[in-house]
């Protein structure tokens, strides 16, 4: 009897805990309306006006955290007064997007007060209600140091990624290219491994043959340089990191032998929601970044 009561206290321990961690997904739908910068392109505001949707929807749903509304100032990074009310953030909702459903459907108005940007969406949900891992995560532009951090890039410039995390994990990096293609940027293309191990409290510095992580052939280690074929493109990269093992998405070479491996925006976004499915504990730290012609 002992023993089977010992079973059963296990049992309905990790039952509890799984029921505490395993939240259930949710469809969630909604809309924002945003008055585009005078600064900011038309591909630009419609990233950020989905952005700003996404953050509202999730408040909405799952509520924010108390005192998070003075921590974010997208007022001064915007230049614009009427962004300086939506004080939200990604790191101040209790949820998180997982998965957008279909395509937005974004329309575009003209007054006159400027540019106005409503865009509608619809996609699943988690709430969040264990503590995320603080990762630092830093896009750097012809610097390997901290104070390089930047999201404007030029043609020409070199690329480089600062990550740390205080535990240890696994962590891929994608590059998505704004139409319809996503590259991997990490695991590096002919590393043999399906994803990167990191440790804990260690500065890691990606892109750069100067920093090897412990890779056994240094020319391994992939380095990259931004180009520009429009007067100014817009890119995004996903840093994802978990410290649960998983594994990189099913990629290819690419025709052209000196990018990295690639697959379409389309397998890469449902690859991604299948992760955060499984991993309540996976992190995914996205950074918009603008390359322009000099």
């Amino acid at each position: 009897m002992r023993t089977v009561f010992k079973l059963a206290l296990c049992l309905s321990i990790l039952c509890s805990q799984f029921t505490l961690y395993a939240q259930k997904i949710v469809f969630v739908n909604g809309e924002y309306t945003y008055v585009v910068p005078s600064d900011e392109s038309l591909d630009q505001a419609k990233v950020s006006a989905l952005e700003r949707a996404k953050i509202s929807i999730l408040a909405d749903t799952f509520g924010s955290v108390v005192g998070a509304t003075s921590t974010i100032a997208v007022a001064t990074e915007n230049g614009s007064s009427d962004i300086s009310q939506f004080t939200l953030g990604e790191s101040s909702v209790k949820g998180e997007w997982i998965e957008t459903i279909g395509e937005p459907e974004y329309h575009i108005l003209y007054s006159d007060i400027g540019l106005i940007i409503n865009v509608k969406v619809k996609g699943k949900a988690r709430e969040i209600v264990s503590a995320g891992i603080d990762i630092n995560v830093r896009i750097l532009r012809n610097g390997t140091e901290d104070k390089f951090e930047s999201a404007s890039f030029k043609d020409g410039d070199d690329l480089y990624l600062s990550f740390s995390s205080p535990v240890s994990g696994y962590l891929g990096v994608y590059l998505f290219d704004g139409e319809e293609n996503v590259y991997c940027l990490l695991p590096y293309k002919n590393q043999n491994e399906s994803i990167f191990r990191t440790e804990a409290g260690r500065r890691y510095l990606f892109f750069s043959s100067n920093d090897t992580h412990g890779v056994v052939n240094p020319d391994v280690v992939d380095e990259y340089v931004m180009t520009c074929a429009g007067k100014t493109e817009l890119n995004r990269i996903y840093v994802i990191f978990s410290p649960r093992e998983f594994y990189k998405a099913d990629d290819k070479h690419s025709l052209d032998a000196a990018l990295p491996r690639i697959l379409s925006f389309d397998d890469f976004s449902r690859w991604l929601s299948s992760c955060r499915s499984r991993d309540n504990r996976m992190c995914v730290e996205i950074r918009d970044i603008t390359v322009s012609k000099r």
